[in-house]
């Protein structure tokens, strides 16, 4: 899925000068892996993410997957990549507070595939998605009217309704509870098994990284593998 060579990135600040976020970065994520990324605030792990999304290049190096190396690709390109391949989900839920979860999840459908897609095939495809995370029930409910276990799994469903092959997670449980956290992640589990998704969390939730078959950690920029 991911091959990636040399990642480097660099910022320009006025108070701090050149602030290195990722130093040089080697690491291969296979099709169907599910894996966590920890470290410590500013260590890199978003920068990283936001490579792996297709939403920022790097200064330096290859970031090869979906057939091409990201870091050469134009903006147009990129965009397209993340329309198709990839889902994302936030620690912040970012829903559209006027609208219904099926609508909020209806709109990620929107920008690629509204010339394609009926009104009533997209919402059938957003029911689909709500029922993949459990929330059928709560279809017609606008965010103010749901939990956040469950506005987390209504954008859980954004991200999954138009069929990723990656789904990238930046701190997903990070505003829930313990037992809302257990429950968001029993659902991310369940569709990387039944759907062969290549799934990417950064947390800082030790208990949740350890409930991935691998582990990554990242600090000052230099990624290492956990055991």
């Amino acid at each position: 899925m991911y091959s990636i060579t040399g990642l480097t990135k660099t910022y320009e600040t006025r108070d701090r000068g050149t602030i290195q976020a990722l130093a040089g970065i080697d690491v291969e994520i296979d099709d169907g892996e599910l894996v966590s990324i920890q470290g410590p605030t500013g260590g890199g792990k978003s920068t990283l993410l936001q490579m792996l999304g297709a939403l920022d290049q790097p200064t330096d190096g290859t970031i090869k997957a979906f057939d091409h190396d990201l870091a050469q690709l134009g903006h147009a390109e990129l965009t397209e990549i993340r329309a198709r391949e990839i889902g994302f989900v936030f620690q912040h839920y970012n829903l559209i507070a006027t609208l219904s979860a099926t609508e909020n999840v209806e709109a990620a459908i929107l920008p690629t595939k509204a010339e394609k897609v009926t009104a009533a095939q997209r919402r059938e495809l957003a029911l689909e998605a709500l029922d993949q995370v459990g929330l059928a029930d709560r279809a017609d409910h606008r965010p103010s009217e749901l939990s956040g276990g469950q506005q987390q799994r209504v954008a859980i469903a954004r991200a999954l309704v138009k069929r990723p092959s990656v789904l990238l997670a930046d701190e997903p449980t990070g505003n829930l509870d313990e037992h809302t956290r257990d429950e968001i992640w029993t659902v991310v589990e369940g569709l990387w098994r039944t759907q062969g998704l290549t799934v990417v969390v950064v947390t800082h939730d030790s208990a949740l990284a350890r409930r991935t078959p691998r582990r990554l950690r990242i600090a000052d920029g230099r990624l290492t593998e956990l055991d």
